[in-house]
């Protein structure tokens, strides 16, 4: 039963579960909130784990599917199911809220009930949209997951967190209006809103081209690609901790998967077409963005920079539709979750102490938080891509997918190595190495238990994924050789 309902069960548990903490009222019983919280999302990472262990990575086709009737009118249907792609995700969602939560445990002190119900009831909605087979499902979760996130950067953000949730909003809200009219054509084309029959429905060139065009407004929003990605360093700078995390760790994981369940095996033609275009984005977002990185005084935004130069790579891998490519795309999103998730733990365990995410505020760190100095090296080296952690393995897929596709592709590609290490030293040099900067610095005490419980959980995931890659690429083997075989045939 367990398994026949697992799905579900990773989808509305912390969903209720949320419902349950916001029931614990004001602020008098934050304790119970925040136990209830853990309690909740410890139990949707175990109940995600079956899928995992139980999955067949031996087959293409999607797993623990559910099949229920919805809106029968217009055959909308509950329909949900995992396959070597979207299970890894799912994973990662409820990995990431466990240290969500531990991490904010005793950071926030204000509305402590509703700011852990908003990441329960958005880790339910995100763990839908990597599991959702239908498309008004998909279309639902994808918009509902805004609101909690609108207010967790509303509520417990900056100064200016007013304006960066109105962007963030925008931004995604609008481009996602034009999926739903490109949901909505396949279905008149097609009948249905199962979004796997949309797999191989015939379309001429110029429907796949702007069918590809409006799902690409929203998925690229949501990477976010250049030049759509000027909300994002917003949004991180005035997010809490918790939100930045989620942000990087899962929401723009959600755009790339997008692309990967809609763009590629849908309009097969569309995508050879536009390769180009997607291509010079990726590459543009790789070089350009990394310079960017390089000028930023603000850690945070450092790092969100560095998330869109990932990202690009990402992207890059998707559409030069070979296996490396697409698997070395995977692989940098699962790394990315990590190392980025990592990072801007890192910057809220300093500003924690410090109230100021200012490069020019800190300096001899190390001196003062030697253990804390040593996570964050290690996810900073992840970061630009140093042999033996997580970020290397994506990278090199896709630099070695590129080189079969175009060297000079590969070339512009693999600067990032490059300019990862220069903005992620630059800002490792003057945060903590040197003399001891300020009186500030020097009555700095090293991290906490709690702290130390989530930077050894997420080292212990780069580590893993960099030097023993495999558990995280043999599940994906068969669903990406059958979605390499979907893009090599025309559906013309």
């Amino acid at each position: 039963m367990l398994s026949e309902y697992a799905l579900s069960l990773a989808v509305w548990l912390p969903i209720v579960g949320g419902v349950a903490v916001l029931a614990t009222g004001d602020d008098r019983r934050a304790n119970l909130a925040r136990q209830l919280s853990l309690a909740f999302a410890l139990l949707t990472f175990v109940v995600t784990l079956p899928l995992y262990t139980d999955f067949n990575a031996g087959t293409h086709a999607m797993q623990f599917v559910e099949d229920h009737a919805w809106i029968d009118a217009f055959k909308i249907r509950y329909r949900l199911g995992v396959d070597g792609i979207s299970l890894l995700l799912v994973l990662l969602t409820s990995f990431s809220t466990v240290i969500v939560i531990i991490s904010a445990w005793q950071v926030i002190e204000k509305k402590v009930a509703q700011y852990f119900a908003a990441f329960l009831i958005m880790e339910g909605l995100m763990i839908g949209v990597f599991s959702a087979l239908d498309g008004v499902l998909f279309y639902v979760l994808w918009e509902a997951m805004l609101v909690p996130m609108f207010l967790i950067i509303g509520l417990w953000g900056g100064p200016n967190r007013v304006y960066a949730t109105i962007k963030f909003f925008l931004y995604t809200f609008l481009g996602s209006v034009m999926m739903l009219v490109a949901i909505i054509y396949l279905y008149n084309r097609s009948g249905s809103f199962d979004i796997l029959a949309w797999h191989d429905l015939k379309l001429g060139l110029s429907a796949q081209t702007l069918l590809f065009l409006a799902f690409f407004a929203a998925f690229a929003v949501k990477v976010p690609m250049w030049p759509v990605h000027t909300w994002l360093p917003d949004a991180h700078v005035e997010a809490p901790t918790g939100g930045s995390v989620i942000l990087a760790a899962i929401m723009l994981k959600m755009g790339a998967y997008g692309f990967l369940r809609f763009s590629l095996p849908i309009l097969p033609d569309a995508s050879h077409h536009l390769a180009w275009f997607m291509i010079a984005l990726s590459l543009i977002a790789v070089v350009y963005i990394g310079f960017v990185a390089l000028v930023q005084e603000d850690m945070k935004k450092l790092i969100a920079y560095s998330s869109i130069a990932h990202m690009g790579f990402v992207t890059l891998g998707f559409f030069i539709f070979n296996a490396q490519g697409i698997e070395g795309g995977i692989a940098q999103m699962l790394s990315h979750g990590f190392i980025s998730g990592a990072m801007f733990l890192c910057v809220g365990v300093l500003y924690d102490r410090l109230h100021s995410r200012m490069i020019k505020d800190y300096g001899g760190v190390a001196n003062r938080m030697p253990v804390f100095a040593s996570f964050m090296m290690l996810f900073a080296m992840a970061n630009a891509g140093l042999p033996g952690t997580s970020g290397f393995v994506g990278e090199f897929l896709v630099i070695l997918g590129a080189f079969q596709v175009n060297i000079w592709y590969a070339v512009a590609a693999a600067t990032t190595l490059v300019f990862g290490a220069a903005y992620t030293l630059w800002m490792i040099k003057r945060v903590l190495f040197g003399e001891v900067a300020n009186s500030h610095v020097a009555e700095l005490k090293d991290s906490t238990p709690r702290e130390n419980l989530f930077l050894v959980l997420l080292a212990a995931m780069v580590l893993l994924m960099g030097l023993w890659p495999y558990p995280f690429l043999d599940v994906m083997h068969a669903s990406v050789a059958h979605l390499v075989q979907q893009i090599a045939v025309s559906k013309l």
